[in-house]
C-alpha cells in the first residue's frame, strides 16, 4: 500500500504540472523524451548526454554549436589565437547577461574554470579541459594555487586562455558544458542552494523554471539572453523517462514531440507508418562493454579476448536491434578528424565467426575455465529495452563457451555511479564524441581518467597519448594515436560492439531539427508548427 505521504507528494507534483500547463496553455512548449534523470543543473556535476540536452539550453559557453554541431561564437562574439597556438583571447558580448540581469563577465569564466579543476569540486569531466595550462596539475593536486590555471580576465569583457600546447580541437572543447560559466556573484553568496529552482540563474537561451527529480525539467525563455527575440519555442519539458516503449506510445498519442531514443523493434513500423519521422544517421559514438580489470578473471587478457571474440557484431545492429548499427572492431569511430582513415582494428576482425568461437573456447580452457569450472559473469546494463536486447544476445553468444551470464540492470544514474566506483564485473557503456578528435575516445582508456571504468592500465599506451598531446604535426600525431589504439585492442582493454547511429524520432510539427554526426540539437534553432 502506498504511504499517505507518498500519495500527497505525487498529488502535489501532478497538480503543480497541471497548473503550470494551464498557465502556459498558449505557450509553444516542446515535450522531449530525454532518457535518464538529470543529476544536477550544475554544469560541473554532469556526465550524460541526457543532461547535456538540458544544460546546452540553459547555459552558453564562449563557443556554442550551430545546427550542424560546428563551433560558432557564443558568449564571446570574437576571438584571436596567437601565432604559436597557445594563447586564445576572447571578447565577450557587451549584452551577455545572467537571467537575473547581472552581466556575464570574464571573471565568471575564470571562476568557472578554476572551480571545474579544483579537486574539491570532484568534477568527473574536468579532464576534458586539461589542454589549459596547469589544469591537470591543479586537478590532480600537484598545484594547489588555483590562480596558476592558464585563464585570466584582462578586463570585464576580455578573457585570455593559455594552453599547455597547441590543441587543434580546443574551440570544439569550449562548446562542452565543462566550459560553461557559472554565476560567481550567486555561488559565493549561496554556495549550497544556488542550483535550486527559484534561486538558480543561467546565461543560455532558456532558464529552468521547474525541476521534479524523476519526472522532468521544465524551461522557459531567458528574457535576458541576447538573442531571445529570435527564439521560436517558449520552453521545453524534458521528461525523465527510460522506458522507450511507454514513451513511444505517448509519442504516437501526440503527447511527446521528440524522442531521443525509440524501441528498435519498432523501426520497421515507424518507417512504414510514420514516414520521415525517424532520424537514423551515422553518429560519432561507440557502444561497448567494459571489463573490470581490477577483479579476476578479467585481469586476464586472454579471458577478455575470448569474450570479445565470441561477440558476433555483424548481427547485433541489423538483426538484434534492427536499425543496422555498424560493427565495431576498433575503438575510435570512423571519420574522426586528425586520424588515419584506416584506423586500428583487432587482429581477428576478418576471421570467420565459427573459427573465432573455437579459438575463444581454447583461450578460456587455457585460463582454467570449462565444463567442470564454468566462468560465471554478471553483465550489467542501464535500464532500456535496447540495451536489454543487446545483453541477452551477447549472453547467448557467450553460452557456447561455457559462460554463465547473470543480467543485472539499474537506472542510468545508478548504473554509471557503480561503474565509476568499480562496482561491476562486466557492464555496458557508451561514449558520444564531445569534439571532433580521436583523443576524446582514447582518453577513456588512459590511467587515472575517471571514465576509464575498467581501470585498464598500460604504461606504453599512456606514454603514447602523452607524446601525441605535444605534437603539432597532425598527421604524425594521428599515427602515434593509432599505435596507442592498437595496443589497447591487442590487450582487449574493453569490448567495442558497434558504432552508434543517432536514433531520434521527431514529430512533423517540429521544424529546424537537423541531423548531424554529434547528435546535438539545440532548441534555439527549432520551432513548432501545428
Amino acid at each position: 500500500m502506498r504511504s499517505f505521504a507518498g500519495a500527497l507528494a505525487l498529488s502535489a507534483i501532478f497538480l503543480t504540472g497541471t497548473a503550470l500547463d494551464s498557465g502556459r496553455a498558449e505557450a509553444a512548449d516542446m515535450v522531449v523524451y530525454n532518457g535518464g534523470d538529470v543529476t544536477s543543473l550544475d554544469p560541473h556535476k554532469l556526465s550524460g548526454d541526457w543532461e547535456d540536452r538540458v544544460a546546452g539550453d540553459i547555459y552558453e559557453g564562449l563557443m556554442t554549436e550551430d545546427p550542424k554541431a560546428k563551433p560558432v561564437a557564443g558568449q564571446a562574439e570574437s576571438h584571436e589565437i596567437s601565432d604559436d597556438g597557445l594563447t586564445y583571447t576572447f571578447h565577450l558580448r557587451e549584452d551577455a547577461r545572467w537571467s537575473d540581469g547581472e552581466p556575464v563577465t570574464a571573471e565568471d569564466f575564470v571562476y568557472a574554470f578554476r572551480r571545474l579543476q579544483a579537486p574539491k569540486t570532484a568534477a568527473q569531466y574536468a579532464y576534458l579541459q586539461y589542454p589549459i595550462k596547469n589544469a591537470e596539475a591543479i586537478n590532480t593536486g600537484k598545484i594547489e594555487d588555483l590562480s596558476q590555471l592558464g585563464v585570466r580576465a584582462i578586463d570585464d569583457k576580455t578573457l585570455e586562455i593559455t594552453l599547455e600546447r597547441p590543441t587543434p580541437y580546443f574551440l570544439g572543447a569550449l562548446t562542452h558544458y565543462t566550459a560553461y560559466p557559472v554565476p560567481k556573484h550567486l555561488i559565493e553568496t549561496n554556495p549550497d542552494d544556488w542550483v535550486q529552482i527559484g534561486t538558480i540563474v543561467t546565461n543560455g537561451p532558456y532558464k529552468p523554471v521547474e525541476w521534479v527529480p524523476g519526472s522532468h525539467v521544465l524551461t522557459a525563455k531567458n528574457e535576458e539572453w541576447y538573442g531571445v527575440d529570435d527564439l521560436q519555442i517558449d520552453g521545453v519539458r524534458f521528461l525523465s523517462m527510460e522506458d522507450n516503449s511507454a514513451g513511444f506510445k505517448r509519442y504516437r498519442a501526440g503527447e511527446i514531440d521528440w524522442m531521443t531514443d525509440f524501441p528498435k523493434d519498432q523501426f520497421a513500423f515507424i518507417e512504414e507508418n510514420l514516414p520521415g519521422q525517424a532520424h537514423v544517421v551515422p553518429f560519432a559514438g561507440l557502444y561497448y562493454y567494459v571489463f573490470n580489470t581490477s577483479k579476476p578473471p578479467f585481469d586476464n587478457a586472454d579471458v577478455r579476448k575470448a569474450l570479445s571474440m565470441a561477440v558476433n557484431r555483424q548481427v547485433i545492429g541489423p538483426q538484434v536491434l534492427g536499425t543496422g548499427e555498424p560493427p565495431a572492431y576498433g575503438w575510435v569511430p570512423p571519420g574522426m578528424a586528425n586520424y588515419p582513415e584506416d584506423g586500428a582494428r583487432v587482429e581477428w576482425a576478418d576471421m570467420p565467426y565459427g573459427e573465432r568461437v573455437e579459438e575463444a573456447k581454447t583461450l578460456l580452457s587455457e585460463a582454467g575455465y570449462g565444463p567442470d569450472n564454468p566462468l560465471n559473469v554478471v553483465l550489467r546494463y542501464n535500464t532500456n529495452e535496447n540495451h536489454k536486447r543487446a545483453a541477452v544476445a551477447v549472453a547467448a553468444m557467450w553460452k557456447p563457451l561455457g559462460v554463465n551470464v547473470e543480467l543485472n540492470n539499474a537506472e542510468v544514474k545508478v548504473h554509471y555511479a557503480d561503474l565509476r566506483a568499480g562496482d561491476f564485473e562486466t557492464a555496458r557503456a557508451g561514449w558520444l564524441a564531445d569534439y571532433n578528435d580521436p583523443i576524446n575516445f582514447l582518453d577513456l582508456l588512459k590511467s587515472g581518467v575517471e571514465m576509464n571504468y575498467g581501470r585498464w592500465s598500460n604504461e606504453t599506451y599512456n606514454k603514447l597519448l602523452d607524446q601525441a598531446s605535444s605534437m603539432q604535426d597532425l598527421e604524425e600525431r594521428g599515427k602515434v594515436l593509432k599505435e596507442a589504439e592498437q595496443i589497447a585492442l591487442d590487450d582487449s582493454a574493453a569490448l567495442p560492439i558497434y558504432y552508434y547511429l543517432s536514433e531520434n524520432i521527431v514529430s512533423p510539427k517540429v521544424k529546424g531539427f537537423e541531423d548531424n554526426v554529434f547528435d546535438k540539437h539545440r532548441t534555439r534553432y527549432m520551432s513548432l508548427e501545428e
